[in-house]
């Protein structure tokens, strides 16, 4: 047994009554008419503090003794479980000290100081959650406080299954399927377990980002794996590591994991922006997944997780450009440029179509040489005209490589 029941879903559900908000379910016009679908998003970005992982960590912290809550608690997180545990101690009055990696978006940070009403320490440390957490455990163990896991515990995913009793409760259609984001796996093993048992047909499906897959290829192999370099983009799902819990629930529910590239999920963040709807990198991954899924969710009934909604606007054009260069819209090339006068203006009148917009523009270096690379962005209006712009490029004689491609130089541009 992992201590994750039905039963243990429903009570914390009843504990929780109250305490944290029924978020809506909502029928989404646009999503449905875009896939030919029946798309509605569970709304936890309305949640109190604009996330799911408040249910989990209240009902945690609701099983403290007298004796654990006047010594106070200890917790790691990139972000919306430091935030969750900030609230729950401001809520039961008790201390707590949070770790949080020194790379976690500025919102996120300030935000979990506020919930914590002065009563929370918090410490920068690390430059991913793995490291954080590494350090917030130390600290527990030395002082022997109560280490609140974000993840990786039977209170902590039942909590978060009350989740998957409002979807199904809420929800007046046979749901076919149901994509849930995983980063640590916490959530999905409590809505599949919960699931599994109210509505055994709906097809459950995991979502993670494409550059963090700790749980997909962990489900591949049959076995704990840890990521050796990833990306921490979607900051609020990017583990190296996902639960020895969470991976054993994950194995016994059985579900697909689907993967999204991060200019996908920068698409969905947009496409949900344009709606009203302010979601994280992480929040929008389970609507990421749509366009992967593509003719089989076609006339189904599905509900998309909106795990989230703590986006730092600071990173809103980083997001646009991903999006851009993923919609094939926007790319970057190296471009040779003859090292004589009316270069660059034939560039302009003869490479570029009449829609083609220069968005960069710089020498890489400098020389003598009859010649000299530069950087150039371009933004197309339509994509259809990439090949095109290609094509203008070798009539004129400009040699280039296009360097938008490639992940590790794009690394020196966004």
């Amino acid at each position: 047994m992992n201590g994750v029941t039905l039963d243990t879903i429903v009570e914390a559900n009843k504990r929780l009554t109250g305490k944290v908000e029924h978020t809506p379910l909502q029928f989404n016009p646009q999503l449905s008419a875009a896939f030919g679908a029946n798309i509605c998003l569970k709304r936890e970005d309305l949640q109190h503090i604009r996330s799911y992982k408040l249910r989990g960590a209240l009902n945690r912290m609701m099983d403290l003794s007298s004796g654990e809550m006047s010594e106070g608690v200890v917790a790691a997180s990139a972000g919306n479980h430091s935030q969750a545990v900030s609230y729950s101690c401001n809520y039961f009055g008790i201390t707590g000290t949070i770790f949080m990696p020194r790379t976690t978006p500025r919102q996120k940070v300030e935000a979990t100081s506020s919930f914590g009403n002065g009563l929370v320490t918090l410490n920068l440390v690390g430059d991913d959650f793995d490291e954080a957490y590494a350090e917030a455990l130390e600290y527990s163990n030395s002082k022997g406080l109560t280490f609140i896991h974000p993840f990786n515990d039977p209170k902590v995913i039942s909590g978060q299954g009350t989740v998957g009793l409002e979807i199904h409760s809420d929800s007046k259609e046979h749901i076919d399927y149901l994509l849930v984001p995983i980063g640590g796996g916490g959530l999905i093993s409590g809505i599949g377990t919960a699931m599994q048992s109210l509505s055994p047909a709906t097809t459950l499906i995991g979502v993670e980002q494409e550059e963090a897959s700790a749980m997909h290829d962990s489900l591949r192999a049959g076995q704990l794996i840890s990521l050796g370099d990833y990306s921490h983009f979607v900051d609020g799902t990017a583990v190296r590591r996902v639960g020895e819990l969470t991976f054993s629930i994950g194995q016994k529910l059985g579900y697909e994991v689907v993967l999204v590239p991060e200019g996908g999920v920068c698409t969905s963040v947009i496409d949900l922006y344009k709606q009203g709807i302010v979601a994280e990198p992480a929040g929008a991954l389970s609507v990421a997944a749509l366009s992967e899924l593509g003719d089989k969710i076609r006339g189904k009934n599905v509900v998309c997780v909106l795990s989230g909604g703590n986006n730092d606007f600071d990173r809103l054009a980083e997001i646009r450009e991903r999006s851009l260069i993923h919609e094939g819209l926007k790319h970057y090339f190296i471009v040779e440029f003859p090292q004589r006068p009316g270069a660059l203006r034939q560039f302009l009148d003869s490479a570029l179509g009449p829609n083609d917009d220069i968005t960069r523009f710089e020498y890489t270096k400098r020389t003598a040489s009859e010649s000299g690379p530069a950087l150039v962005g371009i933004q197309l209006k339509d994509r259809a005209d990439y090949d095109p712009l290609k094509e203008k490029f070798r009539q004129v004689g400009f040699k280039f490589e296009e360097v938008s491609t490639n992940p590790m130089f794009m690394k020196y541009f966004l």
